[in-house]
């Protein structure tokens, strides 16, 4: 099987992640590194010598005869970047947000389309086992109902300048949510303050009401004094916690509830029966959810599969947080979600998206 060839855009925070789990995956070798960063590209060098060429202008990939690219680049430049490799016949994979706006998503898409290339988002949290094994939890009925789930990712920094918190962090929690509940939020309202940089909001906190009535929330700041990264879900028969920084048990399942008793004829009169049991922690194979994503990106191009978090994932993502932003900016108001036909699994309006892209 030949190897297939992957050139890397972006050598900063996270794209020596991306560029090690590259080089270590058999059937892909990183031909070529880019970054305006020379620093940067010689740490990355130096480190895994066998990639043979590295550039300030990553449009000299064009000439190495690459498969596809991996963008992990500052948001404000994935449209440009990726629209001119897919445009150049390349598979891309692409850090998250896939855009900044939804309108240069959709642009994205029918790039990818036109092109028979992939287009894919680096939505990793999606590929992470515990999150994986809560989704089965779900949908397996063990949780019972879903009434609500709440999220935090907090922690002192990264701060940025160019992008606040809601656009920092919360595409994360979006994209899990999406996928444990198999379906959009209909309504989206955000608070948020600017406590550290004037106009780049630090802390935003985040309502959203998917169907059946389901509510969930996240908390986003980069001014906390603990790191967290916690989901707790609460169902009708079981609730669960997904700490993604606890080292082990990363998800605990609480057999506890309470269901409410009329004990009288007298309307309006209840009791309440708690009900108490064990806390089980389940065994969940660890797995580096960059690697599975990675992994991911090269079983689909070889295979020509659609990736699991595809442009279609990477734009409702975006809509989200558009609609988040819109909230924020007007108070906090109430802000319907604009992804067309708001349903199950983000796909039932693939096809009413992907006649709005094509027209």
């Amino acid at each position: 099987m030949t190897d297939l060839r992957i050139g890397a855009i972006g050598c900063g925070y996270w794209g020596p992640n991306l560029i090690r789990n590259f080089v270590e995956i058999p059937g892909a070798s990183v031909i070529a590194i880019s970054d305006l960063q020379e620093e940067s590209m010689k740490r990355i060098m130096q480190r895994f010598p066998q990639i043979e060429r590295s550039m300030r202008d990553y449009r000299e990939m064009f000439e190495l005869d690459l498969d596809a690219v991996v963008i992990a680049t500052p948001p404000a430049t994935h449209y440009a970047i990726a629209r001119d490799c897919l445009e150049h016949g390349l598979h891309v994979l692409v850090e998250k947000p896939i855009t900044l706006n939804s309108a240069d998503a959709q642009e994205l898409i029918r790039v990818a389309e036109a092109q028979g290339r992939i287009l894919m988002v680096g939505h990793t949290f999606e590929y992470n086992p515990a999150v994986r094994a809560l989704k089965q939890m779900i949908d397996s009925g063990e949780l019972g109902d879903i009434f609500y789930i709440d999220a935090i990712r907090a922690s002192l920094g990264l701060f940025q300048t160019k992008a606040n918190v809601v656009w920092d962090l919360a595409p994360h929690d979006i994209s899990i949510l999406r996928y444990l509940l198999n379906a959009d939020p209909l309504q989206v309202n955000t608070h948020g303050s600017c406590c550290v940089q004037e106009g780049i909001e630090d802390v935003a906190y985040m309502t959203m009401t998917f169907p059946n009535n389901v509510l969930a929330h996240i908390r986003s700041s980069w001014l906390d004094p603990s790191k967290q990264r916690r989901i707790t879900v609460v169902g009708s028969k079981k609730m669960a916690i997904y700490d993604d920084v606890e080292p082990l048990e990363k998800i605990k399942i609480y057999d506890k509830g309470v269901k409410a008793i009329r004990h009288t004829d007298t309307f309006g009169e209840f009791s309440f029966a708690y009900h108490y049991g064990d806390v089980v922690i389940p065994y969940i194979r660890f797995e580096e959810p960059l690697r599975v994503q990675s992994q991911h990106f090269l079983d689909c191009i070889r295979e020509g599969k659609r990736p699991q978090t595809d442009g279609y994932n990477g734009l409702r993502v975006v809509q989200v947080v558009e609609a988040a932003q819109k909230s924020l900016k007007n108070g906090g108001d109430m802000v319907l979600v604009d992804n067309g036909a708001a349903g199950q699994n983000g796909h039932g309006a693939v096809g009413q998206i992907k006649e709005m892209i094509h027209a």
